[in-house]
């Protein structure tokens, strides 16, 4: 399961933070999508895990929206990184409906647990 953590600009409308958190899900889903974690194009609950916050008066920085993702490493995933995060950042403009707009794709060695 991904984990994405959006910093955005308090100003930001909230529609267009409406429309990120309906595109989010499967745009992340589609940027990490591997042979070893496919993606089918259905969303599951669980599937991903997104986190929205405005930007603070201690953060700094000056793009309006700042998306990280945060997706177990698997090798099939790291050899194109690149391409994917910047084919999500297109979706994140998009979506958006800005371009000040910087994603951030970590590819962790991880392991995930999770209860009932």
């Amino acid at each position: 399961m991904p984990i994405v953590e959006v910093t955005h600009d308090p100003h930001l409308p909230t529609d267009r933070i409406r429309d990120l958190a309906a595109a989010l899900p499967h745009a992340v889903s589609v940027a990490v999508e591997c042979p070893e974690e496919p993606y089918d194009g259905v969303l599951r609950a669980g599937d991903v895990e997104v986190r929205f916050r405005p930007r603070g008066a201690h953060d700094s920085g000056g793009l309006e929206v700042v998306v990280e993702v945060r997706s177990k490493w698997f090798a099939s995933r790291a050899e194109t990184r690149q391409e994917r995060c910047e084919r999500l950042c297109d979706d994140v403009v998009e979506a958006a409906g800005t371009a000040s707009v910087g994603v951030y794709l970590s590819l962790p060695v991880a392991a995930w647990a999770q209860g009932e």
